[in-house]
């Protein structure tokens, strides 16, 4: 028997969807379809709404510490002069060329101006080595690559020369190229290229086809090798028709994005870019990781596309604040989270006074927490892994709209969503339009669509195990609820095994571990082991407290090696482990000698963990453990 919300949910989705909607349940799939108009490619969607726009603000970037704005028309001509320009340097229909920005106007215009050419764009992570780009750059055999600041120009432009590239294009003047063959051209440069050259551009677009191939996003390598994603037009433009129909009733007018998730990667190349194109919203740019929380109060965004990992960390920085100012303000948080809890999972169950009560936290707190995010958030979207039930709670019962989803770069990337007014926390929600789901005999997550990629580029081999009879084998392991909502249980290949035969997922434990307030981030251990160990990153705050009363340096790695300090931890996971079954308990347990970040390779772009890249600097402190 269905919860109260859920028997809710089930009767406002199954009776109430929009009159163009079909719903459709067969052979264990779940899929809905509904037909609309589509614009051929891209840049012609691009170019109808810069027409549309005109001289409405668009993009806005930081210069002198103040966002500026750039206007639709301003954008348009930038992406008709850069795509002449790159066509006079020789960019022709089908040419791949890397792209390698931060996110930022130029990295917009650039992958426009790419497209618009008929050519096909290679994202790449800034956080790249030279040794990355050059197997991006030789395995799609790349025609030319353009590079943003004279940094990311030291890794990039190397790569390019050894790679063979006809040309270089730089955003800003590199630091060095006296000894590089290549020639290296301004972006300046470029554009005045464009100026005089023939304008053949409204044919060139007219003549690129939905199925023509539009980029090839390379997976961010959580087990390995990264692979060539070769998405097309239609599975961008599909997907992004998607979440419009998704979002249609949040009234989408004047939205505001604020994009700071890495460009490179498809679900902000999607969601980021493209749906707020198809949208006509305007896009700020944040100025980088550390700025997000600045940055949300002067953009004050309408939607935003979070990962898991930023929800984490909003929300410990909110509890220590709420722990720091005790008394009467954190009373009041306490019963706002409380209240805001029960009133989403048991709906109609608050009394009359608990119902005036729950009004008045709604100015006093919860209004103070959405003012944090710019006060105008209408959703929230979490996508690129799954988010923890309570996290996720947490902001809900706050005010704050979170909608689940989930997807995968080969599927363009977003597969499913909890839409607004009928969100469940705990599921990733239903599939998108004509998107088709299908749970296989052993667990894992089927899609079918047009949302789905073309294939990995150059490698038959690994395209024929993921694409079986059009259906995308995810590798992901779920279920259908009865509403038609998707669950996610684990990634197929990270389930452990213990040696007793039994299945445990990492990433549910990890969840776990990681809502104490002492720990920061975690990954568990114990394939084919008799049990599970862990190693934990400690939060900061506590290192630092630990470290004042001990009387030591407050570094991770001379914390690492104490014993005190380890038993100062074990309240943490002896807590956890009151929240886990016998399986998934971690019996033991090491600190990592420094965070898992980017920047030492641990984490992706996208702030998931690198497993095998933690167990290959971490392997002989686990096997420790037993």
């Amino acid at each position: 028997m269905l919860a109260p919300r859920q028997a809710i949910a089930r009767w406002q989705w199954c009776a109430g969807p929009p009159a163009a909607y079909h719903v459709a349940a067969d052979r264990g799939g779940v899929g809905i379809f509904l037909t609309t108009a589509n614009w051929q490619s891209l840049p012609a969607m691009f170019f109808e709404r810069a027409a549309a726009g005109g001289d409405q603000p668009f993009l806005w970037a930081k210069h002198a510490g103040t966002y500026r704005s750039q206007s639709w028309r301003e954008v348009a001509s930038a992406v008709r002069r850069l795509a002449r320009g790159l066509a006079h340097l020789g960019v022709r229909r089908g040419d791949r060329v890397v792209l390698v920005a931060e996110n930022r106007p130029e990295w917009l215009i650039a992958d426009l101006a790419i497209l618009a050419n008929g050519a096909v764009t290679v994202p790449a992570y800034t956080t790249n080595t030279s040794r990355d780009h050059l197997f991006i750059m030789e395995n799609v055999s790349a025609a030319g690559v353009i590079v943003s600041t004279p940094a990311l120009a030291e890794n990039v432009l190397p790569a390019a020369r050894l790679a063979a590239l006809r040309f270089a294009v730089a955003m800003e003047p590199p630091r060095k190229t006296d000894d590089l063959v290549l020639t290296v051209h301004g972006w300046d440069a470029v554009l005045a290229m464009g100026d005089a050259a023939p304008d053949e551009g409204d044919r060139v677009v007219a003549a690129i086809r939905r199925d023509d191939l539009a980029c090839i996003i390379h997976t961010s390598g959580t087990g390995g090798q990264p692979k060539g994603v070769m998405l097309s037009h239609r599975a961008i433009l599909h997907n992004t028709a998607g979440a419009q129909t998704l979002l249609r009733e949040l009234s989408l007018v004047d939205e505001v994005f604020l994009s700071f998730l890495p460009l490179s990667h498809s679900y902000e190349h999607t969601a980021g870019q493209f749906f707020p194109i198809r949208v006509g919203a305007q896009i700020y740019y944040a100025e980088g990781a550390d700025a997000i929380a600045r940055n949300m109060l002067e953009a004050r965004p309408t939607i935003m596309t979070c990962v898991p990992r930023l929800y984490e960390v909003l929300r410990q920085r909110i509890l220590a604040t709420v722990t720091r100012d005790g008394g009467l303000k954190a009373r009041l948080f306490r019963d706002a989270e409380r209240l805001g809890r029960q009133r989403y999972l048991e709906p109609g169950s608050l009394g009359l006074l608990a119902r005036l009560y729950d009004r008045l936290l709604d100015r006093l707190v919860r209004a103070k927490v959405k003012a944090r995010f710019g006060g105008r958030i209408k959703a929230l979207v979490s996508g690129g892994a799954p988010l923890n039930v309570d996290v996720g709670l947490f902001f809900v019962a706050l005010g704050l709209p979170v909608l689940q989803g989930y997807g995968q770069t080969e599927a363009a990337p977003v597969v499913t969503c909890n839409p607004p007014r009928r969100a469940k926390i705990e599921t990733v929600g239903p599939p998108l339009e004509g998107v088709e789901v299908r749970i296989a005999a052993d667990g894992e997550i089927l899609v079918r669509g047009e949302l789905l990629m073309d294939g990995y580029w150059a490698d038959g081999p690994a395209s024929d195990a993921a694409l079986q009879d059009g259906w995308l084998h995810t590798g992901d392991i779920g279920r259908l609820d009865a509403d038609g909502y998707l669950l996610i249980t684990d990634r197929k290949k990270d389930i452990i095994v213990v040696s007793g035969g039994d299945n445990v997922s990492p990433q549910r434990v990890e969840g776990v571990l990681t809502l104490q307030p002492e720990i920061a981030q975690a990954m568990v251990f114990g394939d084919r082991r008799p049990h599970l160990v862990g190693l934990v990153v400690p939060d900061a705050q506590f290192v630092e407290a630990y470290a004042k009363r001990a009387g030591v340096a407050a570094d991770l790695a001379i914390c690492a090696a104490d014993k005190n300090f380890l038993q100062a931890l074990a309240p943490a996971l002896g807590r956890a482990n009151q929240s886990l079954s016998v399986l998934e308990r971690v019996k033991r347990f090491a600190v990592a000698t420094a965070p898992f970040s980017i920047d030492n390779g641990l984490m992706t772009p996208t702030l998931k963990l690198r497993r095998h890249r933690i167990l290959e600097q971490y392997r002989a402190t686990l096997d420790a453990l037993y």
